[in-house]
């Protein structure tokens, strides 16, 4: 029954459907596109500073230091091979304290990416990892957003194309139902039972006081059950100011989102309460396209459209007035087929 209930359901909102579907039918746009650069691999030089443009197998690591020091969490770089009391030492030397945010250096779509609330807890989470792992501070703040930027080459003001609010799924205790019913009975959770089945394992049979809300997820990536809600009524001079000033010395990125908890807008505005938790690249996409009570499935596609089309005109400016190469396809090609078994490697470790 609950099955057909999550068939049907996502069935009944694209910002469920599988990617292929919003990427496939622009595949003519995308040829279009390289004629105008005369390469297929244009969209590989529209951030020089990060591997491949940040396609996904880029060190979110190496590219979180880009931005300056005060405006990220705390981060360690751990291997699989690291002695565990020594992750314990540079966890100290660091002063990154518990809890803290364990999510793999090169990864996506949230797999691996836990809360880590105990010294017991990280030693069983990485000992069963076998990649290099990104321990991080957990940033308590209590509003996370994606910021879409863009800015062409040469010039000192950028846009913002997308804001996208992310809001945590919660339950809210009756006094009667279990922790697992609420779920079940929520309109969105239910969709996400396995997953929230896993991370609240001892407290499914509870029955929560009447009026307690209880927060399902703190990981704010949809394939962890959070919900991206449109935020572009937000954008305005204030906000890309911040991103222009933010951005003014980073060179070599030009195209991207900023995923980052902060405390409020107004304070964000003015560079307060806020850390920067990643920075993707060309493979970033305007999430607000996934609020599908604002949007829809066509009008995803124009906005995904809208996007090519900034990444082919600062690529081209790259290439054609800054010298920036467009890298060579076989290459960039093996680099893909390793992705798609290194995610593989991730799915067997969420397992």
């Amino acid at each position: 029954m609950i099955k057909a209930r999550i068939f049907f359901t996502k069935l009944s909102h694209s910002e469920h459907w599988p990617t292929y579907f919003f990427y496939v039918p622009l595949i003519p746009y995308f040829l279009y596109k390289a004629i105008l650069a005369r390469s297929l691999t244009f969209f590989l030089a529209v951030n020089p500073a990060i591997k491949y443009s940040g396609m996904g197998t880029e060190s979110k690591y190496k590219t979180l230091g880009l931005l300056p020091e005060a405006y990220i969490p705390k981060s360690l770089l751990i291997s699989p091979t690291t002695e565990f009391s020594s992750v314990l030492d540079s966890l100290k030397k660091a002063e990154i304290i518990f809890p803290l945010i364990a999510k793999p250096d090169i990864g996506f779509r949230g797999f691996l990416v836990k809360k880590i609330d105990s010294i017991t807890d990280l030693e069983n989470y990485l000992k069963v990892i076998s990649i290099d792992i990104i321990l991080q501070e957990y940033a308590a703040y209590s509003e996370e957003c994606g910021l879409f930027y863009y800015k062409i080459p040469g010039e000192k003001k950028g846009k913002i194309t997308s804001i996208t609010l992310k809001k945590f799924i919660t339950v809210t205790g009756n006094g009667v139902d279990s922790l697992s019913q609420l779920i079940l009975n929520d309109n969105r959770a239910f969709l996400y039972y396995k997953l929230f089945q896993n991370l609240h394992i001892n407290k499914l049979n509870t029955i929560p006081n009447k009026g307690k809300i209880i927060k399902l997820t703190v990981i704010g990536n949809h394939s962890k059950g959070t919900q991206f809600v449109n935020g572009n009524h937000l954008i305005d001079n204030e906000l890309e100011l911040f991103l222009d000033q933010l951005t003014a010395n980073l060179s070599g990125f030009n195209y991207g989102r900023f995923d980052i908890k902060f405390q409020s807008l107004e304070k964000l505005k003015k560079a307060e309460d806020f850390k920067i938790l990643e920075l993707n690249g060309a493979i970033a996409e305007p999430t607000h396209i996934y609020d599908t009570d604002k949007s829809n499935y066509f009008v995803s596609l124009k906005t995904i459209l809208i996007h090519w089309n900034i990444i082919n005109k600062i690529a081209i400016k790259n290439h054609n007035s800054f010298k920036i190469p467009y890298p060579s396809l076989i290459p960039f090609l093996k680099e893909m087929f390793w992705l798609k078994k290194y995610a593989q490697l991730l799915k067997k470790h969420q397992k």
